[in-house]
């Protein structure tokens, strides 16, 4: 009666495997066939593909597209869907699937972002207009994740600080380039977006630029760190918002700079402190910088401007009278042709020429994305100190 246990049960365990057998192979059969995506063609032509069998509709849009702009893909017989774009100017983009309305980042490409709660795949096509801001055979800095108390804010908060090849093993002093994200971002955006570090590497190597910290901290006020909010304060509101106008600049001035100054090796004056940010982080170089006159020596709005159009244009000019007396070295701004905040980077520009506030300009192509501020961060870098 045993032996015939036995049998039975070593007759079931092989039907069982011979059936789980089988339906690995049938799995096995199912399985993606190898996708490469992006692929970038020697004439700079990407094609994009992604596996997706059941899908009714499969679409992209790319950072090189307009806002809303979708690309539809075609689907071949093995269920891989794919589309290829015509060549694009060697720069960094991102893009995203739209898989039957959802969208999606890459499966098969392992480089993804992330821009506050909006994340996307990376595209990188080599050439002269990327190199500034590629991973390049040069000597690199560090990036630490820094906590530091906010008095004006009452919480803990997080900032990147960036500081330069030889900063750790030397004692030398260094002059800081505070630089700031626009809405939707983070204390991430200018390193995962921006590439601050990598653009900054790559200047110092290439003696285009001083060696320099650059300090990247969380506009939001109402927030500790990425993603996460002052505990009990409610979902970001127009009245949350209110309730912190100008506490971000405070904080900036109050708490950021002195504790940058007391724990990093900087020299810690005017002329050797540089503030510049995009869109939002724009608006907050304008406001800390006319607030706190005298604290920074050189300034760059990157795609801002006056935001406010019932804003009390006689008293701004006062406040940009004083930041003048105080002593600028360069007051850059970059706007491209195409960005919805030229009116009011228009209204910027008319008060730095009514105040005969020296200045530098520059126009370019495009609109309110991450192609133009990593170019605008390209060009401002080495005008400081």
């Amino acid at each position: 009666m045993k032996i015939k246990i036995q049998i039975l049960a070593l007759a079931t365990f092989l039907f069982i495997g011979s059936t789980i057998s089988l339906q690995a192979q049938e799995i096995s059969a199912m399985q993606a066939p190898q996708v490469v995506s992006p692929d970038v063609s020697a004439d700079n032509s990407v094609t994009f593909r992604v596996f997706s069998p059941s899908a009714n509709e499969v679409s992209i849009n790319g950072s090189w597209m307009g806002f809303r702009e979708k690309l539809p893909l075609t689907k071949e017989e093995n269920g891989v869907w794919s589309v290829t774009v015509d060549p694009l100017p060697s720069s960094m983009y991102h893009y995203n699937f739209f898989i039957d309305g959802v969208m999606a980042i890459d499966p098969t490409n392992p480089h993804a972002l992330r821009d506050g709660t909006r994340y996307a795949s990376l595209l990188m096509v080599p050439g002269e207009g990327s190199e500034v801001f590629q991973l390049n055979d040069t000597p690199h800095g560090n990036i630490s994740q820094v906590w530091y108390d906010s008095p004006s804010l009452g919480i803990k908060r997080r900032m990147y600080v960036y500081t330069p090849p030889g900063y750790d093993s030397g004692s030398e002093s260094y002059p800081v380039l505070y630089l700031l994200h626009g809405a939707g971002g983070d204390e991430d955006a200018w390193t995962s977006l921006g590439r601050a570090n990598l653009i900054l590497d790559n200047l110092i190597a290439e003696g285009k630029a001083k060696p320099m910290l650059v300090v990247m901290t969380n506009g939001n006020a109402w927030q500790t760190s990425t993603l996460r909010n002052i505990p009990g304060l409610p979902a970001p509101s127009r009245e949350t918002f209110a309730q912190f106008q100008g506490k971000f600049e405070k904080s900036l001035v109050e708490d950021v700079v002195p504790y940058i100054e007391k724990n990093f090796r900087v020299i810690a004056d005017k002329d050797h402190r540089a503030l510049a940010g995009l869109s939002m982080g724009g608006g907050h170089t304008i406001t800390a910088s006319i607030t706190y006159p005298g604290t920074f020596g050189y300034i760059g709005v990157f795609s801002s401007g006056i935001f406010n159009q019932n804003a009390d244009m006689e008293e701004l000019e006062q406040q940009f009278l004083a930041l003048k007396k105080s002593g600028v070295h360069k007051y850059w701004v970059g706007c491209g042709k195409e960005d919805f905040v030229m009116e009011s980077n228009k209204r910027l520009l008319s008060i730095l020429e009514k105040t005969d506030f020296e200045h530098e300009y520059f126009e370019n192509e495009g609109g309110h994305t991450w192609a133009n501020w990593r170019t605008y961060l390209s060009m401002f870098a080495p005008m400081l100190f």
